[in-house]
């Protein structure tokens, strides 16, 4: 089957390749028919993410096929319609993974919407829900909206009933933003940020603060949680991970939490299901869907990771084997 492989970890994807190799082998083996590209993608085949493959490995987190194998007792039968994924594997013809890493796709969507689903709206589920408490009515801003994780974000917060402000560093998608996520307002996150803020909520500032950038950014946002407020930490795209002093949060009130999406499902398997359930259900109702900026050929893979490294994706980007 063709896959695509990272031979050796490089900064500019030297050490990948669209290679032929023998098929997988494991408990529920699913053909690929999209399957979803995400930043720790691109971390990966440069070494930078938190987890670390040993190279060789196929790339991809997480996919969308159909099943040609599963054990009796899986849960699955083959011709099934499922999505899921593993930290490695997806970008490829076929791939070989555990029943509880796969889900049925719920009716309604499509393989590359699917494919898109999980980890960015998993993500925004633990975050803004779980850990944050979400209630309808309350203020969420949220930073990288135009990317996968954002963008979920956004949408899973309208569909709670939250007020969104979206944000991005990036001009150019200020509009696209309003058009696609739809939020109650879409700013720019460069500089002090904090008086637009102030002026979108009337003073009151915000209820949960979504942060997958980290950098300048995480420093101005701590100047835009109101009292008693969460500022959830996602991730550091901007590629500096910041401090606080911790007397800021403790005289304005607000707490600084950490997300790990993955890390929370794994620590708390029945809350991780009940997640993916909610998540599926919101699917299935047409109150979520996630947004697919293109999809590519499995063999234009290289074209994927450079249009992600500049910036230039809104939602997510979706790979297709032949």
């Amino acid at each position: 089957m063709k896959a695509v492989l990272v031979r050796e970890l490089s900064p500019d994807l030297s050490g990948v390749e669209l290679a032929e190799i023998g098929r997988p082998k494991g408990e529920v083996l699913v053909r690929v028919r999209a399957a979803s590209l995400n930043y720790p993608d691109l971390l990966m085949t440069r070494g930078e993410y938190q987890f670390k493959p040993e190279p060789p490995f196929v790339s991809g987190l997480e996919m969308a096929g159909e099943v040609v194998e599963a054990p009796a007792d899986s849960g699955f039968i083959p011709g099934d319609r499922v999505r899921g994924g593993a930290k490695t594997g997806a970008f490829a013809d076929y791939v070989a993974l555990p029943a509880a890493s796969l889900r049925k796709i719920p009716d309604g969507l499509d393989f590359p919407t699917a494919a898109a689903m999980g980890a960015a709206y998993h993500t925004a589920y633990v975050a803004l829900v779980e850990i944050g408490g979400l209630e309808a009515g309350q203020t969420v801003l949220v930073h990288g909206a135009s990317g996968g994780v954002g963008l979920a974000a956004c949408d899973l917060a309208k569909a709670m009933g939250a007020k969104v402000i979206a944000a991005t560093h990036r001009e150019d998608k200020v509009e696209a933003l309003r058009t696609i996520a739809r939020p109650d307002a879409a700013i720019l996150n460069t500089g002090r940020f904090r008086e637009d803020i102030a002026t979108l909520t009337d003073g009151r500032l915000c209820d949960l603060v979504y942060d997958p950038v980290g950098g300048d950014v995480f420093d101005e946002s701590t100047r835009c949680v109101t009292f008693g407020g969460k500022l959830l930490v996602i991730g550091f795209v901007a590629g500096r991970i910041p401090e606080i002093a911790v007397n800021i949060p403790l005289i304005k009130g607000f707490s600084v939490v950490g997300v790990r999406a993955g890390e929370y499902a794994r620590r708390f398997p029945d809350r991780g299901a009940r997640i993916a359930d909610a998540v599926d259900a919101l699917a299935a109702e047409g109150r979520i869907k996630p947004h697919v900026d293109r999809t590519l050929p499995l063999d234009r893979w290289r074209e994927a990771f450079e249009a992600m490294q500049r910036g230039e994706i809104i939602g997510k980007l979706v790979l297709q084997p032949g």
